[in-house]
């Protein structure tokens, strides 16, 4: 546990708006700035500011570390996170702290991509189109068996991925995707 407050941010090295937050199930606590602060507690959205994981993920402070781990686990429809997360070292009594935290959020989440077959969908699969689909607004249309690599996932939508086609990045309804 820590004692007083540390001068920086755990996770961006900010050293503004400072408080020490909880790292649960366990007693210890992080330092975080207010912009890290909101990530943890609320919605995280890929910004540049999380870039700042890069560095964190490899923090002497188990605290920082585990909540970088589990910060990169909720951003892992981006290539970046999960590219991070694949090289990612943890100790294993500090990965079983991070993975202990990933389960409550999983619980609360219900919400389950499944594609026309009812096959789940998970960030950055491949999924084939089964159908030609006109794309509003980009003037194309993509054409049924069109690839789609790295797939990201709509969080609060079971029916909408999203996925670049023809240069664009396109939302797609899930009923017309099949996962390769």
């Amino acid at each position: 546990m820590m004692s007083e407050l540390a001068r920086n941010c755990g996770l961006c090295g900010s050293e503004t708006d400072l408080a020490a937050v909880n790292v649960p199930p366990s007693e210890q606590n992080v330092t975080l700035c207010t912009t890290c602060v909101a990530g943890v507690e609320g919605n995280i959205s890929d910004a540049p500011h999380w870039r700042c994981l890069s560095d964190a993920i490899w923090s002497t402070e188990a605290a920082a570390q585990v909540t970088a781990y589990r910060l990169l686990h909720r951003l892992k429809s981006e290539a970046w996170a999960r590219d991070l997360l694949d090289i990612a070292y943890l100790e294993p009594e500090n990965l079983e702290w991070a993975e202990a935290g990933l389960a409550d959020e999983e619980e609360e989440s219900d919400v389950v991509h499944r594609d026309t077959n009812g096959a789940v969908l998970a960030a950055g699969d491949t999924v084939t189109l089964i159908k030609d689909l006109n794309v509003k607004g980009a003037g194309f249309t993509a054409k049924r068996g069109t690839a789609v690599r790295n797939i990201s996932l709509v969080p609060d939508n079971a029916g909408h991925i999203e996925g670049r086609v023809s240069g664009q990045q396109i939302v797609i309804l899930t009923e017309f995707v099949k996962k390769s």
